[in-house]
């Protein structure tokens, strides 16, 4: 089984390494975004995160570090939000709900989601590992999600088109993104959620 990754910091005070690291992560995902993991260097980190390159350095070792803490906050934040959805009784509604709550995160989030895909083959193999393992749990919510509304047959696809449903509300909703750029002046972030869920549950061809 694939272990987090443990980021080691020489602070002890756990409260103050999550609001550097938080601190970290805000100025690094926009320096990655416009640089590159490559060509931003620890001493910019240092710079965009408000402190000090010896500062950066009690509360990160490498570089890889904070990508690694980017890739991670971004699968921290979607279990956070969709826990209430999980815990609610498996229907269309509850999946419909939880298609919402995730394209509005990756919305809030896009620059954060864009550093991630673009930047994480840049990972150490075991942080790889570890961010793939994470983006195969959050495909799992929505599978577990789809296989309840199944199973209460308000669905009826198979167990081989359950999985795939799964990966396209994941990667769909990651289109935003990626497209953003190109449908922003037609699509409001709702009318992007309206037309992604009706084509996942009509599809695209009038019967």
């Amino acid at each position: 089984m694939q272990t987090k990754r443990e980021v080691q910091s020489s602070v002890k005070d756990e409260s103050l390494i999550e609001k550097r690291r938080e601190q970290i992560i805000h100025g690094a995902v926009q320096l990655f975004k416009e640089k590159g993991f490559h060509r931003a260097t620890t001493r910019e980190i240092a710079k965009a995160a408000g402190f000090s390159i010896g500062t950066l350095y009690e509360y990160i070792r490498t570089k890889e570090d904070v990508l690694y803490l980017v890739c991670d906050s971004i699968y921290n934040e979607v279990q956070s939000r969709l826990s209430t959805s999980m815990d609610q009784e498996g229907n269309v509604e509850g999946l419909r709900t939880a298609i919402d709550t995730y394209y509005r995160l990756i919305d809030d989030m896009t620059d954060e989601f864009v550093v991630m895909y673009q930047e994480s083959k840049s990972l150490p193999k075991d942080a790889l590992q570890y961010v793939l393992k994470k983006e195969m749990e959050m495909v799992s919510l929505f599978k577990n999600l789809l296989g309840a509304c199944v199973r209460s047959g308000e669905l009826r696809i198979s167990e081989k088109a359950v999985d795939m449903a799964a990966h396209h509300v994941v990667v769909q909703g990651q289109m935003w993104a990626f497209r953003r750029w190109a449908l922003r002046g037609d699509y409001s972030i709702q009318d992007f959620i309206n037309l992604q869920t009706d084509q996942l549950f009509n599809g695209i061809v009038k019967n």
